[in-house]
């Protein structure tokens, strides 16, 4: 036999990718309630306790099971490598980081909208893989094509494409990314 057992391998992302459908799944059973009042970022007063939690939790939020597929399959494709590259508790503040800062620009500057869903820790991951390769000291020109071409294209389609995508959430996602992940190859965060 080739297989002996199955190896959870990427702690932090399988669990954020399990997180995310459990979220789907209680949105569905409570018709969308969780998902409005757990799983979504938007204005609201300060003093609802739920108002912060919201920073953070807004990412495992997803409106459809295609909107999750659509998120959660590039979050496990590019995460792993991520996760054993820098290791788990980094790859955890990077997430964490991404959804807070996403969360407060939405508050902040979005009012009459509401943000759910893991577009941004994708576009945090897309450009952190580029620059994955990277020595200290150097910034790849992988890294540099891949966030003109993503960061362009969204922002060309935030200015002429009026459709429910939040293309500020994706700059913010890759913006996150290039900092994270430039910041974790120069210290030499590395997980062995």
């Amino acid at each position: 036999m080739i297989f002996k057992k199955i190896s959870y391998n990427s702690p932090a992302v399988l669990t954020f990718a399990g997180l995310s459908l459990l979220a789907l799944i209680l949105g569905k059973i409570t018709g969308d309630i969780t998902t409005v009042k757990l799983f979504s970022v938007y204005r609201a007063s300060l003093a609802d306790p739920l108002t912060y939690p919201r920073f953070f939790l807004h990412v495992l939020g997803h409106a459809s099971y295609s909107h999750f597929i659509g998120n959660i399959l590039l979050v496990l494709v590019l995460g792993p490598q991520l996760e054993e590259r820098y290791g788990s508790a980094p790859l955890i503040e990077a997430m964490a980081g991404t959804a807070l800062i996403s969360g407060l620009v939405q508050f902040i500057f979005f009012p009459g909208t509401a943000l759910l869903g893991a577009s941004g820790i994708v576009f945090m991951m897309i450009i952190m893989s580029s620059i994955t390769g990277a020595r200290k000291g150097t910034v790849p020109l992988t890294m540099i094509l891949v966030f003109i071409l993503y960061i362009g294209g969204e922002i060309i389609d935030g200015l002429f494409t009026k459709d429910n995508i939040s293309q500020i959430t994706h700059i913010i996602g890759g913006i996150c990314g290039a900092v994270f992940g430039l910041l974790l190859t120069s210290s030499g965060r590395k997980h062995h």
